[in-house]
């Protein structure tokens, strides 16, 4: 028999799910956007929210239609191309990118705020340990993190939000770059950073996986019970969004242009509190990165030793944490140049495939349509990738910016993928069909 979860474990899983979202990105990024966006900054904060929460609650809500997870989801694509696409979106979240990204910042905000002569290899070391070691105690996550570790980080994060809206220590700054003109979208294409659409996808899995070692073994409850998570997920997600983009938006005369996110909310944070802030910061920091870690190392070893059967889960997991120290000490700034165009080729391919696990019964032919559209949207959302690493690398040649492409729908937003792919959607439309049936038979 299924077991029911108490109104503690609920809201405990609820903790787990945000305190596994809520990693470097989700904390760094706001500040920035909300510092550049300035008075338009309202604007920027709907659309990072709508990539930033909706689209990460809407992968989680997928994966529990699709009664497999991830896995599941991709059955209409070629195998080849889902094994391909679940080993990239595993290796981004692991250790190529966010992983070594939360050790970087959890050192350059929290240890070096304090010591600054100790050694990061040291800290990743240290840092990536920890993580490892609760990675493999997947069995007790739900008690270590959503009810110990995340309580105490809600805590901080709502003394610190309370006191920013309360008490704005700057003016509101212009907005300058893409903010001026296209406040939205560049805070929408901002929300990719978080990579939370990718997470959505393995967080679902591995808290089903969670459920289940709980005794919750009924596919409907397992739904129910990861719905719920998800929205406490994203009521938490969006109290910390709004209050770190206020903060930026009333940082003139605090921070300075070209500042990230991380030393935007430092300068802001001591201006408020003092050097006592600093502890706060510092907490916050290591909590969150250290509790969105455990849930990607947990979450892309769980894959790994399901679909590459090299090695057992454990030996995953060590392998990752063994990586993600070496990568760390690429540097913050390296490792962010180099996520942008990565990022803008997946995380487009990413939200096709939640939105089409919504329509999937209304398809005329699910499997030729998923590898139609998905291979449209992974061609528009190329040449984004192509044009941003032509900006980004002065060496590479001009013709690679595709000036052409200026001339489509969205193209100058990023978003040039949307339209392309809605059209194909619509005329892959089991209703669409029959219309298109009927009007050529009363033609007749």
């Amino acid at each position: 028999m299924s077991k029911k979860l108490t109104i503690i474990d609920i809201f405990g899983l609820g903790f787990m799910t945000f305190a596994f979202f809520l990693g470097a990105g989700n904390i760094i990024f706001p500040p920035k956007s909300g510092f550049e966006a300035g008075s338009n900054m309202p604007l920027s904060v709907v659309g990072f929210i709508i990539s930033g929460v909706g689209l990460p609650l809407l992968g989680l809500i997928s994966v529990a239609l699709s009664k497999g997870g991830f896995s599941n989801m991709t059955t209409p694509l070629p195998r080849k191309v889902a094994l391909l696409f679940g080993i990239a979106i595993n290796v981004i979240l692991g250790p190529a990118l966010v992983c070594p990204r939360a050790g970087l910042v959890a050192y350059n905000m929290g240890v070096a705020s304090f010591f600054p002569k100790f050694s990061s290899v040291v800290y990743s070391i240290i840092f990536f340990t920890v993580c490892v070691y609760l990675a493999l105690k997947k069995g007790t996550l739900l008690d270590a993190i959503g009810k110990v570790l995340t309580p105490i980080l809600i805590g901080l994060l709502v003394v610190l939000s309370i006191s920013v809206i309360l008490h704005p220590q700057g003016g509101t700054p212009s907005a300058t770059g893409t903010y001026i003109h296209h406040p939205f979208s560049s805070g929408f294409l901002l929300g990719y950073n978080t990579m939370d659409i990718f997470a959505s996808l393995m967080f679902g899995t591995l808290i089903t996986d969670v459920l289940k070692e709980k005794g919750v073994s009924d596919q409907r409850t397992l739904c129910k019970y990861l719905s719920y998570s998800g929205i406490i997920s994203a009521a938490g997600l969006l109290f910390v969004y709004v209050s770190l983009f206020y903060l930026g938006s009333t940082s003139e005369g605090i921070a300075l242009p070209g500042q990230n996110g991380g030393q935007i909310i430092t300068s802001y944070i001591i201006k408020l509190f003092g050097t006592p802030g600093c502890v706060i910061l510092a907490s916050i920091i290591t909590l969150a990165c250290l509790t969105t870690v455990v849930g990607l190392l947990a979450a892309s070893a769980e894959y790994f030793s399901k679909h590459l059967k090299y090695f057992s889960y454990r030996a995953w997991v060590v392998i990752s944490g063994i990586a993600c120290i070496l990568v760390s000490n690429l540097g913050l700034n390296g490792l962010i140049k180099i996520s942008s165009p990565v990022l803008e080729f997946c995380y487009p391919l990413a939200i096709t495939l939640v939105l089409l696990t919504f329509v999937q019964q209304k398809l005329s032919s699910p499997e030729k349509s998923y590898r139609v559209i998905m291979a449209v949207t992974a061609m528009f959302s190329l040449c984004d990738a192509l044009r941003d690493i032509a900006q980004q690398y002065h060496e590479i040649p001009r013709w690679l910016s595709l000036p052409w492409f200026d001339h489509l729908p969205l193209a100058k937003q990023g978003l040039a993928w949307v339209l392309p792919m809605i059209v194909v959607l619509i005329f892959s439309l089991k209703d669409t069909t029959q219309i298109g049936l009927s009007y050529r038979r009363s033609d007749r």
